[in-house]
């Protein structure tokens, strides 16, 4: 059996994100957003902290980035996040023009990229990233595997 595929940096970067956001209370997701090879925008889970149905990790990450850049298009851009992102996210994705995005754990229940509405997928998406799951998945997953049993 071949050796497993080692976890990319920028994972590891979301992932340590995701941990700081479940020490903090919250669904334990992270993202980051890269441009040639620098990290210019992350983001970690922060819903319950400002009161923000939108504050997911990957919209706090493209919004620094935007930020960074000083254009809400972020062409040539990736995202990497420790969840596959959901409707919402995954739009905003496509607004941003971002290139790829890298996810660790799918979302069967409330994924919207490879799961659920599959967003990219709709002839009304304006734009279609390069999309790579399971990224990190065994970690991601269990972060929040662990955090969810904490709460039942």
């Amino acid at each position: 059996m071949p050796a497993p595929f080692p976890t990319p940096p920028f994972m590891h970067q979301a992932l340590d994100l995701a941990r700081a956001a479940g020490a903090a209370g919250e669904v334990p997701v992270g993202a980051v957003v890269v441009r040639a090879g620098a990290v210019i925008g992350q983001g970690e889970n922060r819903n319950r902290r400002d009161n923000d149905p939108t504050a997911h990790a990957e919209i706090i990450a493209i919004r620094a980035a935007a930020a960074q850049l000083g254009d809400y298009r972020l062409v040539d851009c990736d995202l990497w996040v420790t969840l596959e992102p959901c409707a919402m996210c995954a739009g905003a994705i496509a607004h941003a023009r971002i290139a790829r995005v890298y996810y660790g754990a799918a979302d069967p229940k409330g994924g919207g990229v490879d799961h659920g509405a599959r967003v990219f997928a709709h002839p009304q998406c304006l734009h279609r990233p390069d999309v790579y799951g399971g990224i990190g998945e065994d970690a991601a997953a269990a972060l929040l595997r662990g955090f969810f049993a904490a709460r039942r």
